[in-house]
């Protein structure tokens, strides 16, 4: 009998026609997963709901998520043709018969066994069964194959990883969470083109704000005639120019009409400009910052980074203000006790390094109830910050390590690089809010998807819950 080759084995062999004999034997065995099951379906395009909606299949006949049938057929494939008869081999024939269905968590044993031979064509006949843990049949069937007529022996390919990632999944947990919350009033602040007006109404559409446009009454509504939008039911608070619309926004919030900022089509600086004055400003004890809340394809949950776009070169308080800023939208958001991540460019401790330094102060801080609510730990490198495998290469022993649930940067640059990184390489997603003042301010970029916009949003009405 033939057995799977390890995964270390360098090479893959066949077995030519003349060396096979009758009741030759190989096998391979595959434990199920919910990623397997996704990656069938979206190779193959098959999204039957019984195998890829949990809701539905506990109602099915077979009360939960199965694998697709061919799944199955397909591991029989990968014996034949990596194994016996192997490489070289050309399939005919295959016959299946599905006796039950394999769930997750299923380990399946695939065994072909050689019951014919013809000379004459050089074709195998193979009897094909899959069983399940307990032995008993799943998949039954025959192939006909034409067996290869010399030696192959080739290196193994080395495959690609596949990661599996629902895009959107993370904020589409948020908007749902959102969802159960009453509408947020939201001044949007200069919505005078088609993106940040479209989000308002969508945002509006969707319950998760009260939009009190404030702007110039005929931009907006030429706007919305353009893009066929409806500002039924919308108040319009008419405004000159883009400083007037920042400061018409915050007078709303001081009068109470208001309880979030959401950005439109003008510059940041003008808006937070208007939100820092001295005078007439939202400011509060606690200085202002943003974060990033982020859907990372590699990552099995939303990352948060801070501070990417306002404090420039934070000091020790600085710091302090940003990550319990971090940590209060984390609890927010339904992580009860985020892991907080002081990074740096090493682990230890380094006087020549001042964000090692500052890192050691701030979990002394933590410490004595200075910063609250989460776990603080720090300095620590990236790597070591989201990667359990870099924490078990360097013996780091920490509850943060390598499961952060909050990247804390020492610098506004290297923050924003990190974001932007994660967002141009790894395909990530990232909702921004600010915090610190008296209201959340959603401060969406003209380069965001409308899904992101509507992300912002939601994290920004879950946390104008929170602080009621």
């Amino acid at each position: 009998m033939l057995s799977e080759p390890a995964p270390s084995m360098g090479f893959i062999e066949n077995r030519p026609f003349g060396e096979i004999e009758i009741g030759e034997t190989a096998e391979l065995v595959r434990t199920l997963s919910a990623q397997d099951i996704d990656a069938f379906a979206v190779v193959s395009g098959d999204v039957n709901p019984a195998h890829v909606d949990a809701a539905f299949a506990q109602d099915d006949v077979f009360h939960k998520v199965i694998a697709h049938g061919m799944w199955g057929g397909a591991l029989i494939s990968t014996v034949l043709g990596t194994q016996l008869p192997g490489p070289g081999t050309i399939y005919l024939d295959q016959s299946l018969k599905f006796l039950k269905p394999v769930g997750v968590g299923d380990t399946v044993t695939v065994r072909v066994t050689v019951t014919d031979k013809d000379t004459s064509k050089k074709r195998v006949t193979l009897d094909c069964k899959c069983t399940n843990g307990d032995g008993r049949p799943v998949i039954t069937g025959q192939a006909i194959v034409i067996a290869p007529d010399r030696k192959i022996r080739r290196p193994r390919v080395t495959m690609p990883d596949l990661v599996m990632h629902q895009r959107g999944a993370v904020y589409d947990r948020l908007l749902a969470q959102a969802d159960a919350l009453p509408p947020l009033p939201t001044a949007v602040v200069h919505p005078c083109d088609e993106p940040s007006l479209r989000a308002a109404l969508e945002t509006r559409d969707l319950g998760l704000i009260i939009p009190l446009l404030v702007g110039p009454e005929a931009r907006i509504r030429s706007v919305a005639e353009a893009e066929g939008l409806d500002l039924s039911d919308v108040q319009i608070f008419d405004t000159p120019h883009s400083h007037a619309s920042a400061e018409t926004a915050v007078t709303l919030v001081h009068n109470g009409q208001a309880r979030a900022l959401m950005k439109g089509a003008l510059h940041t600086d003008e808006v937070m400009s208007a939100v820092v004055a001295k005078q007439g400003g939202l400011r509060t004890e606690r200085r202002m910052s943003h974060i990033y809340v982020m859907d990372v394809p590699t990552y099995t949950k939303p990352l948060l980074i801070t501070d990417a776009a306002i404090n420039i070169a934070p000091d020790l308080q600085t710091k302090a203000d940003i990550i319990q800023n971090a940590i209060d939208l984390a609890r927010a958001i339904g992580i009860d006790t985020p892991k907080v991540a002081l990074l740096s460019a090493v682990e230890t401790i380094t006087p020549r390094l001042q964000s090692t330094v500052e890192a050691g102060a701030l979990c002394k801080m933590a410490d004595r109830g200075q910063i609250t609510g989460a776990i603080l730990d720090g300095p620590l490198a990236f790597d070591n910050a989201i990667s359990m495998r870099a924490v078990a290469t360097k013996g780091i022993t920490s509850e943060v390590a390598g499961q952060a649930d909050i990247l804390v940067a020492p610098d506004l640059e290297s923050g924003n690089m990190i974001a932007k990184q994660l967002m141009y390489l790894a395909g990530a997603e990232a909702a921004g809010v600010v915090l610190g003042a008296q209201v959340p301010i959603m401060l969406t970029s003209r380069a965001d998807e409308n899904r992101t916009r509507i992300a912002s949003t939601a994290i920004a009405a879950l946390f104008g819950e929170a602080i009621l």
